[in-house]
Parts: C-alpha cells; sequence; structure tokens
C-alpha cells in the first residue's frame, strides 16, 4: 500500500505562486495515476489536476489551466503542483491521490495541505 504526504501549503497574497509536493511511501508510485484534489470550506472535493504513470498525459480543471503545472518524479516517488497566479478562490486544503483509473477519481489519499491566499 502506497502511502501519500503532501507539503508545501501555506499562506499567499493574490498573484503569488506556491509549489504543493506528495511523497510516496510503502511501495513504488509509478504504477498509479495521480491527481491534486482540492475543498474548500462548505464545498465538495473537486478534481484540479492529474497525471498519468508515465507522465505523458494531464488533466486541469478549468479553473486552473494556465496556472497550475502538475508533474511526477517516479525516481523520486513525488508528485509536485506549480500554482501560479494564485487567486483567493484557489483557498482549500489540497489533497493527493493515488488512483489506477485515469483521471484519478478515488483511490489512496494524502492527509491535505492548507493553501490559503488572501487578496
Amino acid at each position: 500500500q502506497v502511502q501519500l504526504v503532501e507539503s508545501g501549503g501555506g499562506s499567499v497574497q493574490a498573484g503569488g505562486s506556491l509549489r504543493l509536493s506528495c511523497a510516496a511511501s510503502g511501495r513504488t508510485f509509478s504504477p498509479y495515476h495521480m491527481g491534486w484534489f482540492r475543498q474548500a470550506p462548505g464545498k465538495e472535493r473537486e478534481s484540479v489536476a492529474a497525471i498519468s504513470q508515465g507522465g505523458f498525459s494531464t488533466y486541469y480543471a478549468e479553473s486552473v489551466k494556465g496556472r497550475f503545472t502538475i508533474s511526477r518524479d517516479n525516481a523520486k516517488n513525488t508528485v509536485y503542483l506549480q500554482m501560479n497566479s494564485l487567486k483567493p478562490e484557489d483557498t482549500a486544503v489540497y489533497y493527493c491521490n493515488a488512483d489506477t483509473r485515469f483521471p484519478p477519481v478515488s483511490g489512496i489519499w494524502g492527509q491535505g495541505t492548507q493553501v490559503t491566499v488572501s487578496s
């Protein structure tokens, strides 16, 4: 079983950038498709971005296209989410997910990392 641990969250002003990391342990995560989800207070969890096993396919929610970039380093068992031009509406807890389906819909979850964007 893969365990996922997110890091890199924090507080930033609108227009700023953050880079989230999700490190996998327990076994290699290269067989998994990986995704980032987020959940804002009072809202349902939503998919933000996803990347296939080999990194050749990606998916982005319309709300983050052109601003967020997902990438993975299978040698380091880590997936990243580079977030630029952040907006207050990006404020949420961000979760990493490993799934055998693409794009990921459920499966193995990390504990989440808080991102807060102030105006």
